[in-house]
């Protein structure tokens, strides 16, 4: 195997991490921020471009940092390697609530396209890059989805996603309709394409965007129940200093603590 064969176990629910057994000399690769936790013996190193630039040159990692940057990601990733005698662990946190996704690429023809901020960590040995999608289309009224990210390699990775992951199967032919932003990861077999809803109305007093995304099979496709973007949306709507309003539910103090808290 190129990549490093790493050993896993996930904890918690909503809020998960994942903790990543390391024997001696074996290394995981992961975004800059997603360290929750490690045992002594492993070292950090920053790295410059995507996790399989060991050995290239300056041109070759220059132009993998690039296409980091494409994708809105930092130039520079991080390397945990166990320099010790023992086994050792370190751990990665998801960054909001959702699932940590296990994807094993050796089984899935060294490749998946996912989002690309949804990345946490990886054997180290698997690529990241991105991925472009073969219609312009695609990139002006897809958002994030013309420019994803592409795993290649034949390791573990891990991402991360927000609400409930719901993993489908297509057959061959099957199309399958996703809010761009409900998108999480696809194999590289899947047809991937931005369509017009068709009715202005519907897009506009549906609550919906104008564009979804149209998968075709055979393949997988690993779809979010809750966004990020979605999320933070709702929270900002509601936070005092957009417009909202804190509401008490359920709470016997009601209007008498927004008057505490200075509220009209």
């Amino acid at each position: 195997m190129n990549a490093h064969d790493i050993d896993y176990t996930l904890h918690g629910d909503d809020m998960q991490f994942v903790e990543i057994e390391l024997d001696p000399q074996e290394s995981v690769i992961a975004e800059a921020g997603g360290m929750m936790m490690m045992e002594d013996g492993i070292e950090m190193e920053t790295i410059f471009g995507d996790g399989a630039s060991t050995g290239k040159g300056f041109l070759s990692k220059l132009v993998g940092a690039g296409k980091r940057l494409l994708t809105g990601e930092s130039l520079f990733m991080t390397v945990f390697t166990n320099n010790g005698t023992d086994k050792r662990r370190v751990a990665f946190a998801a960054p909001y609530p959702g699932k940590i996704i296990p994807v094993d690429l050796s089984e899935l023809g060294s490749k998946i396209i996912c989002q690309k901020d949804s990345f946490l960590c990886a054997a180290k040995g698997v690529s990241v890059g991105i991925d472009f999608q073969r219609k312009l289309g695609t990139g002006f009224f897809g958002g994030e989805g013309f420019i994803m990210q592409k795993l290649e390699g034949d390791g573990l990775a891990f991402l991360h996603a927000g609400g409930t992951i719901y993993k489908r199967e297509l057959q061959p032919g099957e199309k399958l309709r996703i809010d761009t932003g409900c998108l999480v990861a696809m194999t590289k077999e899947v047809n991937y394409d931005i369509e017009y809803v068709g009715k202005i109305k519907t897009a506009f007093f549906g609550g919906e965007g104008l564009f979804f995304a149209t998968l075709s099979g055979p393949g997988t496709v690993w779809v979010q129940s809750l966004p990020f973007s979605r999320l933070a949306d709702r929270i900002i709507a509601s936070a005092p200093s957009s417009g909202g309003r804190s509401v008490g539910e359920g709470s016997i103090l009601g209007g008498i603590g927004d008057l505490l808290n200075g509220d009209d």
